[in-house]
């Protein structure tokens, strides 16, 4: 019965990787339909060449650092439980790799591509793992601290603040430093729009990513024995929440009503295990009036060019789903408890610190030494002919 108990895990948890690494497919579309054509290719080039970055970064020193594992033990013990433990760094490492996903979309159209990726091997050795080990693993003491102080540990099931209020607060960085894209805002306070290029391969990086969550969210148990359908009504409630309000607030746009889904999914991720489905509705709810909000202000307010709004998106609505979580996870609101509201309010400013501090001294230590943007010329002709020498779609003569 262990070897069968075992064998569930690992193929339990193999299909919630697959699912996960099915959604950097989902960042890769949703980019590309957001920027304008001489871009699109760099958006595709950027997602895959991330990821195995990613996996390098992760694997010999990320895992490490976030759970004091290593995977140089003989070949014998790495197969123990099935190769459990392989099977595990596998999907943690699709979370991990959504940190460089998500600020692709943030520093679009502009960033040069090698520092990028040296970027990314910063951020997934040493910043991400260092946060996540100290939330999901207990490094450091904080979560002992934090319980003697409140009653309660931070609670983020499947990463609201750990993953995506982590990646939005990182690119927030990198957005500011890199400055707004050329042409989109005048000297007299104009405001110049760089409309999608496809609203078709936005909405399919949208359906990918809103399907490949329910694999972030439910198989974040881990093991077969762990998995509860509760998470995955309160995943489907947050999501058609933040669709709704999205579509109201955000006046049918569907840039906005496609990203509404997203916001919803961010925000639940933290409580969607303790929430009622009634509490995820209005937590999804308010993340899509809030990015559609946020995003509208960033852009046009503070002039932040933020292109595919993922400190809106991530950043925000990650924060507040951490934070959400102390309330609508309360029994008060229908939740199953345990949590509690000042650990996640604090948990999640903590969450912020790291990635807020971690972004502007990482991409400014890179800008410093090498530079992180394109030059004048390679923005105007764009990102695929300047760094990868062919456009999307090519004009052959004939």
């Amino acid at each position: 019965m262990d070897t069968i108990n075992a064998a569930n895990d690992v193929l339990f948890i193999l299909l919630g990787a697959i699912m996960v690494l099915a959604m950097h497919a989902g960042f890769a579309f949703l980019e590309v339909g957001t920027v304008r054509h001489k871009n699109q290719v760099n958006a595709l080039v950027k997602i895959i060449s991330d990821f195995a970055v990613s996996t390098i970064a992760y694997f010999f020193i990320g895992y490490a650092i976030a759970y004091e594992i290593n995977f140089f033990a003989p070949a014998l013990a790495l197969t123990e439980r099935s190769g459990y433990e392989l099977v595990k760094f596998f999907f943690l490492l699709t979370f991990a790799a959504a940190i460089p996903a998500i600020i692709s979309g943030g520093i679009a159209e502009r960033a040069r591509f090698y520092p990028q990726l040296l970027a990314t091997l910063i951020l997934v050795s040493f910043i991400y793992p260092f946060f996540e080990g100290m939330i999901w693993n207990g490094n450091y003491g904080f979560q002992d601290w934090l319980e003697r102080l409140t009653g309660a540990r931070f609670h983020d099931f499947a990463g609201s603040v750990v993953v995506h209020a982590m990646g939005g607060w990182l690119a927030l960085g990198a957005v500011v430093l890199l400055g707004h894209r050329k042409g989109r805002y005048g000297k007299n306070g104009e405001v110049y729009a760089h409309p999608p290029s496809s609203i078709p391969f936005l909405a399919l990086g949208a359906w990918i990513l809103t399907v490949g969550w329910f694999g972030f969210n439910v198989m974040s148990a881990q093991t077969l024995q762990g998995i509860s359908g509760l998470v995955a009504v309160n995943s489907l409630m947050a999501m058609v929440g933040g669709i709704l309000t999205s579509l109201a607030a955000g006046k049918n746009d569907p840039g906005f009503v496609h990203n509404g889904p997203l916001a919803g999914l961010v925000a639940v991720c933290a409580g969607s295990d303790v929430m009622h489905p009634l509490g995820a509705l209005v937590v999804g709810g308010v993340a899509g009036a809030l990015f559609v909000w946020t995003f509208t202000v960033a852009q046009n307010r503070l002039r932040i060019d933020d292109v595919l709004g993922v400190w809106p998106l991530h950043g925000l609505c990650g924060a507040w789903g951490g934070i959400a979580a102390g309330l609508f996870g309360l029994e008060t609101f229908g939740g199953l408890g345990g949590v509690s509201f000042l650990a996640q309010l604090v948990g999640t400013l903590v969450g912020i610190t790291i990635a807020g501090i971690g972004g502007f001294a990482v991409y400014g230590a890179i800008k410093a030494l090498m530079g992180i943007r394109l030059s004048e010329e390679e923005e105007y002709h764009g990102a695929d002919l300047a760094i990868h020498r062919i456009a999307s779609s090519p004009d052959y003569d004939r």
